[in-house]
């Protein structure tokens, strides 16, 4: 590939696209084509697994031996919602008014055609790789995480590949290019607490046994107090109840069960196994033997982690004050991402577009930004690869 590539192009391009979740819809087809022109080893493994749909991924490889750099990403997106909505068509890749438009400019194709486009110019600048640069595509981010990136990352292993550090360029930035790089995030764990009855005539309720009431009171026992108060390097742990569901038929009749779903974001003072044991102690004081209830946990869960690298969040940084002059934060804040996978097998941050419209209708990424983010992956594997 003899002329440089445009992260703005290819952003338009990879928008184009329709790959919600979980079809590729032609991304990774692109990124395919671009990356093999650009000498990379490209492998599109597709994985499965009963009860969910089938993946596609993308492993792009190029060079050899030390260090070995990872980009990380995912070219799925969430869907659109109501089309007619939108200012610029969802999936045209619209260029206008100092932006692309599209479903999934944010989160986060743009954060791929940006690190494309620094990495296919700094192998054309040093004439190949220094050592070894892979990029870790995936098609089920926005999904349920299961056939993607943790199963990308074992092919990849199982094939002998050992990775020094990783960047994921999901949109960190809350208001500018340059505000902050994640350099964990808490831990994620979802349930479902049942609480059973049995089913009666509202007006015979004494030939019944209403759950409402038992489930409302188990629920205050979770929600009366915070888990926590935060750490230094973490936000506070917190449980949120996300769904209450009683399914009765009629208005005339007592249910038969009434159900609760919840998820805990919490931080490193917590693991599964701690918050499996608090959830049952406050459940078992508030049932107090009276209460027949289930609870269930969702798998997989994810830890909370933080990562302690100079030679990443150092070197990223400096990258970033280069080309913005600002001082990036490091923040753990926010939801998950595949980074959660990623740091089992070496130091991960993510750093990418400023992210105010990811998930929304009219979602767009300015491309002054998207230039600028170019010119900070570009300038950290120079930094990098000259440590």
């Amino acid at each position: 590939m003899s002329e440089r590539l445009d992260a703005t192009t290819l952003l338009a391009d990879l928008i184009r696209c329709p790959s919600v979740t979980p079809a590729e819809g032609g991304a990774l087809a692109l990124l395919d084509d671009v990356l093999t022109r650009a000498g990379f080893r490209v492998e599109r493994p597709v994985f499965s697994e009963a009860g969910t749909p089938p993946v596609e991924n993308l492993f792009a490889t190029i060079g050899s031996g030390a260090p070995h750099f990872v980009f990380a990403g995912h070219t799925d997106v969430v869907p659109p919602g109501d089309m007619t909505h939108w200012a610029q068509p969802p999936f045209s890749g619209a260029v206008h008014d100092g932006h692309v438009w599209g479903r999934g400019a944010v989160d986060m194709k743009g954060g791929i055609a940006a690190f494309v486009a620094a990495v296919t110019d700094f192998l054309a600048a040093r004439g190949g790789a220094p050592g070894t640069i892979s990029l870790l595509v995936t098609g089920d981010e926005e999904g349920p995480a299961v056939n993607g990136t943790v199963k990308l990352l074992a092919f990849a292993t199982e094939r002998g590949h050992r990775f020094d550090a990783a960047i994921v360029g999901e949109p960190t930035n809350p208001v500018a290019l340059g505000d902050a790089i994640k350099i964990g995030r808490r831990g994620s764990l979802s349930g479902t607490l049942t609480v059973h009855g049995r089913q009666g005539h509202v007006a015979y309720p004494h030939l019944a046994d209403n759950p409402v009431p038992k489930l409302v009171k188990l629920v205050r026992r979770l929600t009366a107090e915070a888990l926590d108060a935060g750490t230094e390097d973490f936000d506070p742990s917190n449980l949120e109840i996300v769904d209450l569901a009683v399914p009765s038929p009629a208005w005339n009749v007592i249910p038969a069960e009434a159900r609760a779903r919840f998820n805990i974001r919490f931080n490193a003072l917590w693991t599964r196994d701690l918050l499996a044991a608090w959830l049952d102690s406050r459940l078992a004081e508030a049932a107090a033997g009276e209460i027949s209830y289930e609870l269930e946990l969702e798998t997989p869960s994810s830890e909370a982690f933080l990562t302690r690298s100079e030679a990443l969040i150092g070197t990223l940084s400096a990258a970033i004050a280069a080309v913005t002059g600002r001082t990036p934060a490091l923040s753990t804040s926010g939801g998950t991402s595949d980074a959660r996978f990623i740091k089992d097998y070496c130091p991960v941050v993510e750093f990418g577009l400023v992210g105010k419209t990811m998930h929304q209708v009219d979602e767009r990424a300015a491309i002054a930004d998207l230039e600028a983010l170019t010119a900070i992956y570009r300038r950290f594997l120079d930094l990098y690869f000259a440590a």
